[in-house]
């Protein structure tokens, strides 16, 4: 079965929702990745799913990128965020919810990873009870997030290992681990079993998957079929072209395995 693609919302989010699911229809997409629960009936209609939702922002400010589950003084705010977050992913039939790192802002790598598994084992058997799996993004933090923690996929895998858990796993986005670390192919065959979601986009700038940018798509595709994905493959690039649809279309063509 050819790996099912989706989009990332916010990267279209010029477009209104139902204009924007009859053309992701006719391009070929499975998916409308980072939706609100309440929005995943919508995109249902058109027989499209939400592959993975987000939290949304919170009075505290937690819960986002820079600000998360690496701090022991979020985990009872989180844990209420996430408590709400799961049932409402697993009514609207979104498989996976996104968890972040938080910055480092002077913690060791170590001591983070401890702080992040002791907070998500609060809420792994929630999502055991409806059948989600929690995932934690891997960003770069060279360009785009400076000081995020979960910024190598060796850290999160050692966070997979130490919770040991089937209900979490990584969101590997292609463009911030290429930023980051490269050896995109090899990371994937090796680390794939640890892998729910990928995202894609260009390297250099997070753009279109032309020939402008490094990165291979095709060998990149043909190595997460090979690795037995049944997932959805998210795009995740910002749009520069005239015709910005036309891009979405081209990486889906581009992508197809």
């Amino acid at each position: 079965m050819p790996i099912r693609q989706s989009v990332s919302r916010w990267c279209y989010d010029f477009i209104a929702l139902e204009e924007f699911c009859e053309k992701a229809v006719e391009i070929g997409l499975a998916g409308i990745d980072l939706l609100p629960p309440h929005d995943a009936e919508v995109i249902n209609r058109y027989g499209l799913e939400c592959p993975v939702t987000a939290a949304p922002e919170h009075p505290s400010g937690l819960g986002c990128i820079e600000r998360a589950f690496n701090r022991p003084e979020h985990h009872d705010t989180l844990e209420e965020i996430y408590r709400e977050l799961i049932p409402a992913a697993a009514e609207a039939g979104i498989a996976n919810v996104i968890t972040f790192s938080g910055n480092r802002d002077g913690l060791g790598d170590a001591e983070g990873l401890d702080h992040c598994a002791a907070g998500l084992e609060r809420i792994l058997p929630l999502a055991e009870e409806h059948d989600r799996v929690v995932v934690m993004e891997l960003l770069n933090s060279k360009i785009d997030h400076p000081d995020y923690q979960c910024d190598h996929t060796a850290w999160g895998v050692a966070l997979c290992e130490k919770l040991g858990h089937p209900r979490f796993k990584l969101l590997y986005d292609i463009y911030h681990m290429q930023v980051m670390e490269g050896d995109v192919i090899a990371t994937i065959r090796e680390h794939s079993g640890h892998i729910a979601h990928y995202h894609t986009a260009g390297v250099p700038g997070r753009h279109e998957l032309d020939a402008t940018q490094e990165l291979n798509y095709p060998a990149i595709m043909r190595a997460i079929a090979a690795a037995g994905f049944d997932g959805f493959v998210g795009h995740e690039f910002v749009p520069t072209a005239e015709d910005p649809l036309a891009s979405l279309a081209q990486a889906v063509d581009l992508c197809r395995v």
